[in-house]
């Protein structure tokens, strides 16, 4: 598979520069399944690496930021907190007031935007130890607490240390519908927070518009709504980042009220 130079991106000073590099026969990759090569100015060699091996990418101090902010120009944190800060400021509750689970939390980048908007209480999940590891080398402070756990298997000491936070939101950001986080690990971690409580989370709009498939989060979401578990207050489509190719990629971001625990 032949390849196409992106130009050079920058980040700030205190991260490297990096030359990206796409496949140009990719049409049949699927979102899951993109990749590209990236090179640091200063050294010869490219490295390969396939976007959803996160792991990989948090090793290397800067290189998510290029590649999916600057780059592919990902905006999925901002637009999704701003869309919940947007609800609350119809109700009677303030960012302020949140307690907030951000599930799938990565490299930070969610608990920054809710830092901006004067959230105060944030832990931090995830499956991969490098996504902590990489929050605290280029975030510290933006997480209370940072628990790595599979939400499928979650132990009791560790549902009771998260209960110990009193949450009453749950934000998830770009992770689910591939899998990244399954249906049963977002039930667990909704089933923490208080009721009733929030949620802000967004997904791929492809698999909103399979109203024949009632498997994955999509189909969760359709049943919570039809069997009133959560009430929506907010939707909103828009453009999540660019693919490879530079064509848009629509997710559907939701703002929705816990009314009762599954």
């Amino acid at each position: 598979m032949s390849l196409t130079s992106a130009s050079t991106h920058h980040l700030t000073d205190q991260v490297a520069q990096f030359h990206l590099r796409f496949p140009i026969d990719s049409d049949d990759l699927d979102q899951d399944q993109e990749w590209c090569e990236f090179r640091i100015d200063g050294e010869d060699d490219w490295s390969r690496i396939r976007f959803h091996n996160y792991h990989e990418i948090y090793e290397v101090p800067g290189l998510y930021e290029a590649l999916f902010y600057q780059c592919l120009k990902c905006c999925s944190p901002y637009r999704v907190v701003q869309l919940l800060n947007d609800v609350l400021m119809d109700d009677p509750h303030h960012m302020e007031d949140l307690r907030v689970i951000d599930l799938g939390a990565g490299n930070g980048m969610v608990g920054q935007e809710l830092r901006n908007v004067g959230v105060q209480k944030i832990v931090g999940v995830d499956i991969i130890p490098e996504a902590r590891e990489a929050t605290y080398r280029d975030r510290p402070g933006i997480y209370d607490d940072y628990i790595i756990t599979d939400m499928t298997d979650l132990d009791e000491s560790t549902r009771q240390h998260l209960r110990t936070a009193e949450p009453n939101c749950l934000t998830t950001v770009a992770a689910l519908g591939y899998g990244d986080i399954p249906t049963d690990a977002f039930i667990e971690a909704y089933n923490l927070i208080d009721t009733p409580g929030w949620l802000a989370f967004n997904i791929k709009q492809d698999f909103l518009d399979d109203m024949e498939d009632d498997t994955g989060f999509a189909g969760l979401v359709r049943k919570l709504m039809r069997k009133k578990y959560i009430e929506i207050h907010a939707y909103r489509r828009y453009c999540h980042r660019l693919s490879i190719h530079g064509e848009p990629l629509f997710y559907v971001a939701m703002v929705a009220r816990k009314l009762k625990p599954i």
